[in-house]
């Protein structure tokens, strides 16, 4: 098996959704730890490019690409020459998508369709599709959109048009720290600018990582999978009342308040990276990740896999996973920074998909 630099150097890599906080993590380590020809930055964000070319010094690996994965024509020129395809491409925040349906399915379906046809049309060697634990027994639209997505990208690969070395894999995360909607500068908002957080209910719960972790992991599955699977990271789980406390004790005072507001629509109490459903086909390696084999019989992927471990549980949910205590929570804020009082927060990252 080749290694993840062995993999990546001297390809060209398409990041779709290049500007984002995944898709900004994920171009970072590309730039600083392999050795790609090029690195193709797709995404939207007119503003954040010209931001990410000055940071870069203009760096000759990189080249920036204006588009909307909903537009396949642009898909497809992004595409040509390419070898390898990360889509982190989505509209993700569940209130925004419930009130605008179309738009979302739009994004998280159409577009990873056209990812698809674009990407057996140039034999591109392998297509990693980034989804959420939300695609899990959806309850909102953006779950059933990614869920989509992910039916989209594994039923690719028995695609008759498909080329023989051409592959198609997802990879399923729950929340990471410090990203675009992310509860941390949320909560650190409302103490600063109200004195008090809001939260939906004391009992809820998140898996929570750090990015550069994640995206290790994306990367890592890029080299071990076979096309077909989904492989979902094996996260910790944090309670939101606790990360709620550790806040208010360190940058709140005696008259910071924490309000219950309750659920809101299309919220879940706790997350589920591996359903009851795909459980029995759902086997482990030793440390990073639950591997979700297809519905479909392959008998490549069933012979690969034979010796793996099944795992003994019937879900795999932020409850029953490993919890990080206070004293945890803590030492991570601290280490990112969160503590610091100093510390200015994006605007835009207010807006919590689960807070």
């Amino acid at each position: 098996m080749q290694s993840i630099k062995e993999k990546i150097k001297g390809k060209n890599v398409l990041v779709i959704g290049g500007t984002g906080s995944w898709g900004s993590e994920l171009v970072h380590q590309l730039v600083t730890e392999y050795d790609p020809t090029e690195i193709r930055v797709f995404s939207r964000g007119e503003h954040k490019q010209v931001e990410m070319r000055h940071q870069y010094m203009n760096n000759p690996k990189l080249k920036f690409i204006v588009g909307d994965i909903r537009d396949a024509e642009a898909v497809d020129i992004a595409m040509t020459g390419v070898d390898i395809v990360f889509n982190l491409a989505a509209l993700k925040h569940v209130p925004v998508c419930e009130e605008n349906v179309w738009e979302a399915i739009q994004t998280n379906v159409y577009g990873v369709h056209n990812i698809v046809n674009s990407a057996i049309k140039h034999a591109v060697n392998i297509v990693v599709q980034v989804s959420t634990d939300k695609a899990v027994d959806p309850l909102n639209l953006y779950g059933f959109t990614k869920g989509c997505a992910e039916k989209l990208i594994t039923s690719a690969n028995y695609s008759p048009a498909k080329p023989l070395n051409t592959n198609f894999v997802c990879v399923r995360a729950g929340n990471v720290l410090s990203t675009t909607g992310s509860v941390i500068p949320l909560f650190k908002y409302l103490i600063k600018k109200h004195n008090k957080i809001t939260i939906t209910d004391k009992n809820m719960s998140r898996y929570i990582m750090r990015l550069k972790q994640a995206i290790e992991l994306v990367l890592k599955a890029t080299t071990e999978s076979l096309g077909g699977e989904v492989f979902v990271m094996k996260m910790p789980g944090i309670k939101i009342v606790d990360l709620a406390s550790v806040m208010v004790e360190t940058l709140g005072d005696k008259n910071t308040q924490i309000e219950y507001i309750g659920i809101r629509p299309g919220e879940k109490m706790y997350e589920v990276l591996v359903s009851r459903n795909e459980s029995p086909r759902t086997v482990q390696d030793e440390e990073y990740y639950y591997i979700i084999l297809p519905s479909l019989p392959d008998k490549r992927l069933e012979e690969h896999y034979k010796t793996y471990k099944k795992i003994d549980f019937e879900e795999y949910n932020s409850k029953n996973t490993n919890q990080i205590d206070k004293e945890s929570i803590l030492k991570l804020l601290t280490e990112d920074g969160w503590l610091d009082r100093e510390k200015e927060d994006p605007f835009s990252s207010i807006l919590s998909p689960f807070a």
